[in-house]
C-alpha cells in the first residue's frame, strides 16, 4: 500500500502495510507469516535472508529496503516510502549488497549456497537459524 494511505489502527493484512502489495504479502506468507503483527520485532536483514533462502534465489536489494520500511512502520515509525531506506540498507549492509552476506550465520555457512533444488516446502523447513509464526515461543528472529 501507498505509505501516505496507510492508517495504522486498519492495518489487519499484509497489503495494508507501508510499501507492501500482493507480491509482497505472498514472499511473507513463502515465509509462513499469517498477520502482520507477527512481524513486529522481527530484523528485516533475517526476513531478507529467510526470504532468499525459501525463494531459492537472491531477492533484489530494494526488498531489503521494503523490509526495513515494514520493520521500522511495525516498531511505531510513520510509514514512509521504501526508497527513503536505500541509503541507511547501503551504510548498514554494504555497498553493493553482496550475495555473500547472505552466509552470515554458522548455519547458513555449513548449509552451502542457496540453489532453487533447495527450496523449503514449509517455515519447517527454513534453517533453524530463521524462526517463523509456526513456532510455538514468542517470535524472535536471532
Amino acid at each position: 500500500m501507498n505509505p501516505a494511505k496507510v492508517i495504522r489502527s486498519r492495518v489487519a493484512k499484509f497489503t495494508d502495510l507501508p510499501n507492501i502489495g500482493p507480491a509482497s504479502a505472498g514472499d511473507f506468507e513463502l515465509l509462513g507469516f499469517t498477520q502482520p503483527s507477527q512481524l513486529v520485532g522481527a530484523d528485516p536483514w533475517h526476513l531478507y535472508q529467510a526470504l532468499c533462502i525459501a525463494s531459492g534465489t537472491r531477492q533484489d536489494p530494494c526488498v531489503l529496503d521494503v523490509l526495513m520500511s515494514v520493520t521500522d512502520f511495525l516498531g511505531g515509525a510513520a510509514p514512509r516510502p521504501w526508497w527513503d531506506y536505500t541509503e541507511e540498507r547501503k551504510r548498514r549492509y554494504g555497498r553493493p549488497l553482496s550475495a555473500a552476506l547472505l552466509a552470515t550465520s554458522t548455519e547458513a555457512d555449513q548449509a552451502g549456497p542457496v540453489a532453487p533444488t533447495r527450496r523449503p516446502t514449509s517455515p519447517s523447513a527454513l534453517p533453524a537459524f530463521i524462526s517463523t509464526p509456526a513456532d510455538s515461543r514468542k517470535k524472535k528472529l536471532r
